[in-house]
């Protein structure tokens, strides 16, 4: 009976002690992923590194970005954040933003100086696989190469064109993207809008195609 009775109280027991073995790093990358911007500050307070990363290189910045924490993200770079930290995968801040869509965001990373492209994968690419034409607005807007290619060989218009991302291609057509680079495999926009077989991409590609 006594040792039932010590089974339950650990068995209760347990849960607290899990909790308070959660390390102060843990608490702090939690904090930044639900946008709890007083305890972010708290524990940067207390002396944490505010370029503090997850076991995959995601700084604090970039979990802020991914999960659209704009206060966040705001307060970490005037606390000194590197805008260009890049996690194990390449990715950095601006990549994240880009990738989900978080413009307010990519607007004051690229205000802050983040870079704009890299060799490989950027964040006009990343805008364009998921559709995010204003974010793709503002990347060329500043310079970035609308024909950029991927290292999958497609260019942002064809890997807009290929996610049927209808706001995205009309962007990039806009901007006057070539809708004659080939890809991997000898593909190009306009074949890659025949093969999505998305009435509204087709008209979009074929559009452009007759005026130019």
């Amino acid at each position: 009976m006594k040792y039932l009775r010590y089974l339950i109280v650990i068995s209760l027991l347990l849960p607290t002690i899990g909790f308070s073995q959660v390390s102060s790093l843990q608490r702090l990358l939690d904090a930044a992923e639900l946008g709890d911007l007083q305890s972010v500050r708290t524990w940067i307070a207390r002396g944490l590194d505010v370029n503090s990363s997850d076991e995959l290189g995601n700084t604090l910045l970039m979990i802020a970005c991914h999960f659209g924490r704009q206060d966040v993200a705001a307060d970490l770079l005037e606390a000194g954040a590197d805008i260009r930290r890049r996690n194990r995968a390449g990715d950095d801040a601006l990549m994240l933003s880009a990738l989900k869509g978080e413009l307010p965001l990519a607007q004051i990373l690229v205000q802050r100086g983040a870079a704009l492209e890299y060799e490989g994968w950027s964040a006009v690419h990343y805008a364009a696989f998921s559709g995010h034409a204003g974010i793709i607005r503002l990347l060329i807007g500043k310079g970035v190469d609308k024909n950029r290619i991927a290292p999958n060989g497609y260019t942002p218009l064809m890997l807009a064109v290929r996610g049927r991302h209808r706001e995205a291609v009309k962007e990039l057509l806009l901007w006057d993207a070539n809708l004659e680079i080939r890809g991997p495999a000898g593909e190009t926009a306009r074949s890659l809008a025949q093969a999505s077989e998305d009435d509204g991409v087709i008209e979009l590609v074929q559009r452009a195609g007759a005026v130019r």
